[in-house]
């Protein structure tokens, strides 16, 4: 079990809060749960109601449907931050790639942080831009690279 002080420094390097001063992810140290994973191991099922927010602390993590893989996430990156604003079905399965240690935070608690810290709602907010972003660059470097 880490202490809040090392919580502290391992979210300054998550996506999401790399912008958010310190004093602030203080509260949100306190309220994240440590997750180990092994191999193999499932912590996302595609199709399951969201209810929280995880960030990859040590390790990587594949995001995929079935056998395909969409993503390789590692260290300082977050998975399901749509759960924390919109309680839908996921939208892929994430599976442990090597031993893990995740930080995970329920809706229920982040949206009593995130009303108090509009910073950390900003980070999210930042963070999920970015990924739209991303993803359409991807799609239309696919549809680019099918022309001749």
């Amino acid at each position: 079990m880490l202490l809040t002080i090392e919580r502290v420094a391992l979210l300054q390097s998550v996506d999401i809060f790399v912008e958010t001063p310190a004093h602030i992810l203080a509260s949100v140290a306190r309220i994240v749960e440590e997750v180990v994973l092994v191999p193999g191991e499932n912590f996302i099922q595609e199709g399951d109601i969201g209810d929280c927010l995880y960030m990859v602390i040590e390790g990587e993590v594949r995001v995929h449907h079935d056998e395909y893989t969409l993503q390789i996430l590692g260290p300082g990156k977050t998975v399901g931050e749509l759960a924390l604003l919109d309680p839908e079905p996921r939208s892929a399965s994430v599976t442990a790639v090597d031993d893990v240690l995740l930080f995970r935070i329920n809706r229920e608690t982040f949206d009593e942080v995130m009303a108090d810290r509009s910073e950390i709602a900003q980070g999210i907010i930042r963070t999920l831009t970015r990924r739209i972003r991303e993803q359409g660059r991807a799609i239309a470097g696919r549809s680019d690279s099918g022309k001749e």
